[in-house]
């Protein structure tokens, strides 16, 4: 009949209790390297714009004030 617990392991040579680790010196981080970063530039807009960067109001002969189409007669 064997036993519930099996101690054989702990006779073998290297599994005896742990002995308490020695912590490692720590080391300095390594410096960090910055990396340049992209380039940006002023993209061209389609079309005109004021100050503020919205569109500049064009005024079209087939709207009205409120952006509504005229209808012209037939």
């Amino acid at each position: 009949m064997r036993d519930k617990k099996d101690n054989a392991t702990f006779d073998l040579p290297g599994f005896g209790p742990a002995a308490p680790l020695e912590p490692e010196a720590k080391r300095p981080p390594a410096p960090r390297v910055r990396r340049p970063g992209a380039k940006q530039e002023q993209l061209e807009l389609l079309e005109p714009t004021d100050n503020s960067g919205l569109p500049v109001w064009v005024r079209d002969d087939k709207l009205d004030l409120t952006g509504l189409p005229v209808w012209a007669p037939d």
